[in-house]
C-alpha cells in the first residue's frame, strides 16, 4: 500500500519533515493543524476563533484528500488553557455536531508560538459518514 501525503504549505512542514494529510488505503490521518493563515497566527487570544480556523484548514485538507466531513471519526485537540474549554467546545460542536467523534481535550504546557492556543488533530475513514 502506497501512502499520499498532502502538504499545506505551513512553513514548518518542510523544517519538521511532516504532511498535513497522509492517506493510507480509506483512512486519512490530519496532522496539528493551527490556526496559521500565511504563515502567521491568526486571532490572537480568542480560542474560539482559532479553532474555527483550525477546523476549517482540517476540512479543507480533508475535502482535496476526497474525504467528507462525515467520515471524521476521531479528533485530539490541544488547548493552553483547558478553562477556555467551552470555547473551543462550541465550535468544534459546530462542525461535528451530527458526526460525534471519538475526541479529547487536553491542556498542553504550550505550542510552538506563544500565540497559539489551540492545535487539532483528526482522524478520518472514508465511508463513515
Amino acid at each position: 500500500m502506497t501512502a499520499l501525503r498532502l502538504g499545506s504549505g505551513a512553513p514548518w512542514e518542510a523544517v519538521v519533515g511532516y504532511s498535513r494529510v497522509v492517506v493510507a488505503g480509506d483512512t486519512a490521518y490530519v496532522s496539528g493543524t493551527t490556526a496559521t493563515v500565511d504563515g502567521q497566527v491568526v486571532h490572537p487570544g480568542d480560542a474560539g476563533a482559532q479553532t474555527r480556523v483550525a477546523l476549517e484548514t482540517i476540512m479543507r485538507s480533508l475535502a482535496d484528500a476526497g474525504f467528507a466531513p462525515g467520515d471524521v471519526v476521531r479528533t485530539r485537540l490541544y488547548v493552553t488553557d483547558i478553562s477556555r474549554w467551552e470555547e473551543v467546545g462550541r465550535v468544534h460542536g459546530e462542525f461535528f455536531r451530527d458526526v460525534r467523534p471519538a475526541t479529547a481535550m487536553v491542556q498542553v504546557a504550550a505550542l510552538i508560538d506563544p500565540a497559539m492556543l489551540v492545535e487539532i488533530e483528526a482522524d478520518a475513514v472514508r465511508g463513515a459518514a
